[in-house]
């Protein structure tokens, strides 16, 4: 089952940010999660009859009958893709407590570039958690934060890949360039994406994998530390694709008892073993402000931090894919004033490049 919207040029999520510079090129500790309220707003998009649409959004409710689990997604698609031109895509996966609808300005920013996104929802900590006795709603995310949850996240992210590549979405799985393939999240999602990009862990002296080698770069947004998990390193050292990190200088986790400030997302940061990575730390935020929510850390900066975390990952794009460095450069230029940290932006470059990521 699946629906289907078109949007146009004007309705793109960051429309209304007029003054924004332009593109030129996963056992962690259930308490940490319990603080990553990452609940997305559905943005509603104005439609104008003589503009071009410059994505269109589909749904699809997916079963993966071999675990008995539900897998809807959301499909942004580039609008009038030629026959044979090959697409680019990134799944992405949201925080605990979102769905499909989350991260919907960078599912239109990208789509808007040409890069397609598929949005998962992971029913187990999903949006349904808000829903029923608010008095349990702790008891509700402490089970969501658990290790088979975890897991079943990962299997959810390849099972709706796999689902995206087959005939379920016609013509678009076929035009999916399957050399360019990306994998993203934020908070929980954040670790859901280093699960498929290689981060592993022993448990009763076995390695637990979930990496799918069909994901040639990850986009990191806020990764809490994977708890119960001293060396890092370990848990890291098999993310083999580049990789991209963003936080905030206030991206912390606080609840009674527990804190995990911005450092732990450096940690990760610092753990990942390819040198291929890049980080960018805005300054102030907050660890919501990259949902969809408007206000989080004041609208201005709210809105600042979305469309320079959108055009940061078409620059990343364009260097993994192209070894074009040239929209990275422009970008840390463009954003400054509101970057507090940026490594990896001047020496990083790949030995060989492969496709152009069409815009």
């Amino acid at each position: 089952m699946n629906s289907t919207l078109k949007y146009q040029a004007s309705s793109d999520a960051l429309a209304d940010l007029a003054a924004q510079p332009q593109r030129r090129g996963w056992k962690m500790l259930a308490s940490a999660l319990l603080a990553m309220l990452a609940v997305s707003n559905t943005a509603t998009a104005t439609t104008t009859e003589a503009e071009e649409p410059a994505y269109e959004i589909r749904d699809f409710d997916w079963l993966d009958q071999t675990r008995s689990r539900a897998v809807p997604v959301r499909l942004y698609w580039p609008a009038n893709v030629q026959p044979g031109t090959s697409v680019p895509l990134v799944v992405f996966s949201h925080g605990i407590g979102g769905s499909r609808k989350g991260y919907s300005y960078l599912g239109k920013h990208w789509s808007s570039h040409g890069v397609a996104s598929l949005h998962v929802q992971h029913v187990g900590s999903d949006s349904a958690l808000w829903r029923g006795n608010p008095f349990t709603v702790v008891e509700r995310l402490h089970d969501a934060a658990q290790e088979s949850e975890a897991m079943a996240r990962a299997s959810d992210v390849s099972f709706a890949l796999d689902q995206m590549l087959s005939a379920a979405t016609g013509k678009m799985g076929a035009a999916v360039d399957p050399q360019r393939i990306v994998i993203a999240g934020h908070s929980y999602g954040a670790n859901t994406a280093l699960l498929t990009a290689g981060a592993q862990v022993v448990r009763d002296g076995q390695v637990i994998s979930y990496r799918d080698p069909r994901f040639a770069a990850a986009v990191i947004i806020s990764a809490p530390p994977f708890y119960g998990e001293n060396n890092l390193a370990a848990v890291l050292g098999q993310v083999s694709v580049p990789t991209l990190h963003v936080t905030t200088t206030d991206d912390v986790i606080q609840i009674p008892g527990y804190r995990s400030g911005a450092d732990d997302r450096l940690a990760i940061y610092d753990a990942v073993a390819n040198p291929t990575k890049l980080l960018a730390v805005f300054r102030d935020g907050s660890h919501s402000i990259f949902t969809d929510r408007s206000f989080t850390g004041g609208p201005s900066l709210n809105a600042k931090t979305k469309a320079a975390t959108a055009d940061l990952s078409l620059a990343f794009l364009d260097l993994v894919f192209r070894g074009d460095g040239a929209a990275l450069t422009q970008w840390r230029s463009d954003w400054q004033p509101i970057l507090a940290q940026a490594r990896g932006m001047d020496s990083i470059s790949l030995a060989s490049p492969q496709h152009a990521v069409s815009n």
